[in-house]
């Protein structure tokens, strides 16, 4: 295959890829605002945070009015279908309980939580490949026994609850060691730390688990023998080769990886007093407020479809085998 054909080719799986993504982005859109629309439905009757709440006085007038400017005098159906299309147009509204546009909520809103999910899984990565490296050039008796332990805690630290580690960690940095603040109201690097800290343990154990096993696999492949027989040391083998595939299984769970912050981000965000999208879901659901609810989930589901379109752009770039189509039957080199 010719230079020129090859390019071709790499430009048809990247439009490939995208429009795959895109396809995905609108499913997932339409799936997550239909879950959350019935959710939030069937939990009672939003016009209780249009009117301020379960215990406000309001005039049946007001509340007839209050249905009709909403919509909510409509049919369910009617409703849920004018709800989808806004859903689809981005067009999220007002809020009920805040009275405001859900637009500029979500604007204040996701940049936290978007630095803290981000920071997260740096934080994850570089936790899993330290933990990796330790157990790849740990040798002998004592290399078993430091495996063992690294495994143990992976395993103990992958399930520990959000809520609980944080909370471990409030009364460690904070109330004992007065090291780091128990609150987080903004970008401040210090505030940052137990929050980031708490999000990236669980992930950063499961990460390293799933990289161990690769590792394993990859030290022992044909491509790691040909490497040492060619004189290359056990740091280059490591380095160059075998890490490199470890890598790519827990490259895959990275979007998964993501998409499990910015869920877990309602906890800490909560946990922390951070202000954030976690946060505001949480405020918004327990007052019924549909259209913020279903703008941050939206938001939330558009955020994991875009980085599974990066993962699927960076793994050629680790894997060198998924760079290049097979070639036709036939086809002339």
């Amino acid at each position: 295959m010719t230079a020129g054909g090859d390019g071709t080719a790499r430009a048809g799986r990247l439009a490939r890829a995208v429009l795959r993504r895109l396809g995905s982005a609108v499913l997932v859109v339409l799936v997550t605002s239909t879950i959350v629309f019935a959710a939030v439905r069937a939990s009672g009757d939003p016009l209780e945070a249009i009117l301020g709440g379960p215990g406000s006085q309001t005039s049946a007038e007001a509340v007839a009015r209050a249905r009709a400017d909403y919509g909510l005098d409509q049919p369910i159906l009617l409703q849920y279908l004018g709800q989808l299309w806004r859903t689809l147009t981005l067009q999220f509204g007002d809020s009920y309980a805040r009275k405001q546009p859900v637009a500029d909520l979500l604007a204040a809103n996701v940049p936290p939580t978007l630095l803290l999910a981000t920071l997260a899984l740096v934080l994850a990565w570089v936790l899993a490949l330290g933990g990796a490296l330790i157990a790849a050039t740990a040798r002998g008796r004592l290399g078993r026994a430091v495996r063992s332990v690294l495994t143990g805690i992976e395993t103990v630290i992958s399930v520990t609850p959000h809520f609980f580690l944080g909370a471990v960690l409030i009364l460690v940095g904070a109330t004992a060691l007065g090291i780091f603040p128990a609150t987080s109201s903004g970008a401040a690097p210090a505030g940052l730390v137990l929050p980031v800290l708490t999000l990236a343990a669980p992930i950063a154990g499961y990460l390293a688990h799933v990289m161990h096993g690769s590792l394993a696999e990859a030290d022992a492949a044909p491509f790691a023998t040909t490497a040492r027989a060619r004189g290359g040391s056990e740091a280059r083998v490591l380095l160059v080769h075998t890490l490199r595939h470890a890598a790519l299984p827990a490259l895959a769970l990275s979007g998964w990886a993501y998409g499990s912050l910015l869920s877990g981000a309602v906890v800490v965000e909560a946990l922390f007093a951070r202000p954030g999208l976690g946060r505001l879901l949480l405020e918004a659901t327990l007052v019924r407020d549909v259209p913020v609810v279903i703008g941050g989930v939206t938001v939330i589901a558009l955020l994991y479809v875009a980085v599974m379109l990066l993962i699927d752009l960076v793994e050629p770039l680790v894997d060198p085998r998924r760079r290049a189509a097979p070639a036709p039957s036939g086809a002339r080199a």
